[in-house]
């Protein structure tokens, strides 16, 4: 063997290299052109089907002197940095994706004055449901009372046994319109499917998305053809960058005022009725230019911990809660253990107020 037969050998693997980088740079445009289409569909981007497929596919053809195992180790770096691109390039078009540190998207309300999303701590109060004009309007005059805007109330309720209090439909809307007319506040109800969107417009000024149908493209994109602000919440079973994608589906159809909650996601724990990620809430503070928000009622499953939960929520930088309120809860029609009390209410907001936030999640 001779320093000219080493150099000889050393030419041909350079030469084998750069036929591998333009293999493997041909092979990024395809699998970008591949995440236009996953983006388009609303798919995720790991298909371990497909992936599986592949190497199956390579150990067939291998004929060393690589072991298949060394094979397929290195082919899934490959994957593993084509999926990172099919990513990066995608959320780098997504319109609710933050883009600089600063972007905020700041919804005005119809009286030109209450805004959610501009450093303000919005509180977003009232029972579970509307069950009565007496109920409506002793919880909204408390509310009133301390300055709260946005009042709650389910005209429909998505229960998961068919045989339970399902709600009052439009009649509840008409007495929840009348109260909050009455008080100056902006009525939030949940919106179960896009038929119901002409009848509801009169009566809603927050069009609200529960975690059942956050994935319902169908609605969301009827929502988008809309102006009026949507809540929208997360899924107990979905993950944050399906939750954007959501989102994306309703601003992407031409409504920009959306409004994100996070419940919790479903776990093994029994304490609480859903386990609540504040790091995942700081993180998507810093994805996404929405206004987020945290429902401590629906995470939480109790009264008794609301106190310490506001307090978490309001510290973590958000720009405001939800939570249930009624004027006698051990006999609301529904979710009676995690509705407060007005006087508990009340001494929320007082811990609240005293609470001083340096800094946000912007």
């Amino acid at each position: 063997m001779t320093e000219d037969r080493l150099q000889e050998l050393r030419g041909q693997v350079d030469e084998i290299n750069l036929k591998l980088l333009d293999l493997l740079n041909q092979r990024a445009k395809v699998v970008s052109e591949i995440g236009k289409v996953h983006a388009h569909l609303g798919n995720t981007f790991y298909d371990p089907v497909r992936e599986g497929q592949m190497l199956q596919a390579l150990e067939m053809a291998n004929l060393g002197p690589f072991s298949n195992e060394t094979i397929k180790a290195l082919f899934r770096e490959i994957f593993r940095a084509s999926m990172a691109l099919e990513e990066s390039q995608t959320k780098a078009k997504i319109k609710v994706q933050r883009k600089a540190p600063g972007e905020r998207t700041i919804i005005t309300m119809p009286d030109g004055v209450t805004q959610i999303g501009n450093s303000a701590f919005q509180i977003i109060a009232g029972p579970c449901a509307i069950e009565s004009m007496e109920q409506m309007d002793e919880t909204a005059a408390a509310l009133a009372e301390r300055g709260v805007k946005f009042l709650r109330g389910m005209a429909y309720k998505p229960r998961t046994s068919p045989y339970e209090f399902q709600g009052l439909g439009e009649p509840g809307l008409k007495i929840a319109r009348q109260v909050a007319d009455k008080y100056g506040q902006f009525i939030v109800s949940e919106i179960m499917d896009k038929s119901q969107l002409q009848m509801m417009f009169d009566y809603v000024d927050v069009f609200w998305v529960g975690a059942r149908n956050m994935q319902n493209a169908y609605l969301l994109k009827a929502l988008g053809q809309q102006q009026k602000p949507v809540i929208l919440k997360h899924s107990f079973g979905a993950t944050m960058e399906e939750f954007l994608y959501a989102a994306e589906y309703i601003v992407s159809s031409g409504n920009p005022n959306v409004i994100l909650i996070e419940r919790g996601i479903r776990s093994f724990e029994k304490w609480t009725r859903a386990g609540l990620d504040i790091g995942a809430v700081a993180a998507l503070k810093l994805e996404t230019h929405l206004p987020v928000v945290i429902d401590i009622s629906h995470s939480a499953g109790r009264r008794d911990i609301a106190v310490p939960m506001a307090r978490a929520a309001k510290a973590v930088g958000v720009d405001g809660l939800m939570v249930e309120v009624h004027p006698n809860p051990p006999v609301a029609m529904s979710d009676s253990k995690q509705q407060l009390y007005i006087q508990q209410f009340h001494e929320m907001m007082d811990a609240l107020g005293e609470l001083t936030v340096v800094g946000s999640g912007d």
